[in-house]
């Protein structure tokens, strides 16, 4: 390579290098192809690529590949024959700084956030709820927020509901009607969530979006690998984690412009779930933070099957294009060649549509942006190998690296503060006092009404108590919370 900020993603025939320029990777990018043609394996080419340059990398670790990043690889016979084609005569094995997280907190750093954190927008997401008891949902939030009530864990959030259901004709002139039924429904699939890893992934301490953005001591980037095997198999919680991170990242990062490298890129693993039933409203959401994240210096990759798994007003945005090999055994599966043909800016000298059924393992088709921007004609890759180990680590190497890790200790211990269900705990037993105190002055004024003259009666104390009540629950000025495109706080209140 002839010049180190540029990252080296493969040669063509003729042994051209095929090069990605760092400065437009806050352009994002698209990896996509069939099952085993090396999606995977061009995911960590391209992470290890950005943590030499100094940019750190988060991506979710679905199978356990990517661990192997840590690790230096290893010489073989095939990684030889690809370094003679693109003519390169060195290559340092060597692996990277790595961080690993588990929302389980067992194969790495526990990954938590607060309810007020996440915000109802992805919430409601994560718990399929319909309109109606999405609005319940952001009824909950404006309440806590306009009062500046942290919601840490679950337990809030319950306690939250249930404190608008005892108060939901006195909440009704602040906020509308609310219906008992919808507070319920929530209430139910709060306990499924719950029982699906809810209690552990909410709480404190809450994860620092900064601790994904480290360098090592030699300036290289940290890479940040999630484990999601687990989460996998509950694909609306892997989805709605990766937004909020992306949410987190656009409300907390300082505008950056254009610059010679990114601040941070981000591989959005198994993309298509994120897309899979979500309401137009939400995907209209991402499309927003996809267009504005850019400016804050943040790439973000999306790897999937098919170009036509990512809704068009994304794709459009998405800069670098590896397309490894489909296989076209069904109409649906020509039409899709044929889409995924269709985006790249076509070059004379190729059958683009023919040759994605033929690329083989390690073969792609690439398109990046030159220095202004333009997408280049898609040209015949063949993939540059990793410089790190290539399939995961045992358990008892990622241990080891565990053990070493800076951030050890910093979120294995949960902290359960007091919040929400200790402070709506305090204003019902005082609303308790004051309804008791209220019913008996009525019976008082009542036992005076008989023996007082015809006129205009004052209001009595329990009236005006019911109509304090919703104003005591509304907005504190100067105390409440504001929230982002996708719900995320904006400037934290920890």
């Amino acid at each position: 390579m002839t010049d180190t900020q540029q990252i080296l993603i493969g040669g063509n025939k003729n042994g051209v290098h095929i090069l990605l320029d760092p400065a437009m990777a806050n352009r994002h990018g698209l990896i996509t192809g069939a099952t085993g043609t090396g999606k995977t394996v061009s995911l960590q080419l391209l992470a290890e690529a950005f943590s030499r340059i100094g940019v750190p990398v988060f991506s979710a670790d679905i199978k356990g590949d990517l661990s192997g990043i840590s690790s230096p690889g290893k010489p073989h016979e095939k990684v030889s024959e690809r370094l003679e084609h693109m003519g390169i005569t060195e290559h340092l094995f060597e692996g990277c700084a790595t961080l690993f997280w588990d929302i389980e907190g067992k194969t790495g750093h526990p990954v938590r956030t607060t309810v007020s954190e996440m915000g109802p927008v992805l919430l409601a997401n994560i718990l399929e709820l319909n309109e109606t008891q999405a609005g319940i949902l952001h009824v909950a939030f404006s309440v806590a927020d306009d009062q500046g009530m942290l919601l840490l864990d679950l337990k809030d959030l319950r306690a939250m509901l249930n404190w608008i259901a005892d108060n939901r004709k006195e909440l009704a002139r602040e906020y509308g009607n609310i219906a008992s039924q919808s507070i319920s429904a929530i209430q139910r699939k709060l306990l499924v969530l719950k029982k699906s890893g809810g209690n552990i992934f909410f709480g404190e301490p809450a994860l620092n979006i900064q601790d994904l953005m480290h360098s090592d001591f030699s300036g290289r980037g940290v890479i940040s690998l999630l484990d999601a095997s687990s989460l996998y198999s509950n694909p609306r919680i892997y989805t709605t984690f990766l937004l909020w991170l992306l949410s987190e990242l656009m409300e907390e990062l300082p505008e950056r412009g254009d610059a010679a490298i990114p601040r941070l890129v981000f591989f959005f693993d198994e993309a298509h779930l994120l897309f899979n039933n979500t309401p137009k409203g939400l995907i209209d959401r991402i499309t927003q933070v996809v267009r504005l994240i850019r400016s804050k210096g943040v790439g973000i990759f999306f790897v999937s099957q098919y170009p036509n798994d990512i809704p068009d007003e994304i794709l459009g945005q998405l800069g670098c294009r590896i397309q490894h090999g489909l296989r076209a055994f069904t109409p649906k599966d020509q039409k899709a060649v044929r889409v995924a043909a269709q985006t790249f800016r076509q070059n004379p000298d190729i059958d683009t549509e023919k040759t994605i059924t033929e690329l083989g393992v390690g073969e792609t088709l690439v398109s990046t942006l030159d220095p202004k921007g333009r997408p280049t004609v898609v040209d015949w890759c063949l993939m540059a190998p990793p410089h790190s180990q290539i399939g995961p680590l045992t358990a008892e190497e990622k241990d080891r690296i565990m053990e070493r890790s800076p951030l050890k200790g910093r979120y294995e211990q949960v902290v359960d503060r007091e919040s929400a269900y200790e402070l709506l705990k305090i204003k019902e037993e005082e609303l308790f006092k004051k309804r008791q105190e209220a019913t008996a002055e009525m019976e008082r004024e009542k036992a005076a009404a008989k023996t007082r003259k015809p006129g205009r009666q004052r209001q009595s104390i329990l009236e005006s108590t019911l109509k304090s009540i919703g104003r005591s629950i509304g907005s504190q000025i100067g105390r409440s919370l504001v929230r982002g495109l996708l719900g995320s706080l904006i400037g934290k209140r920890r």
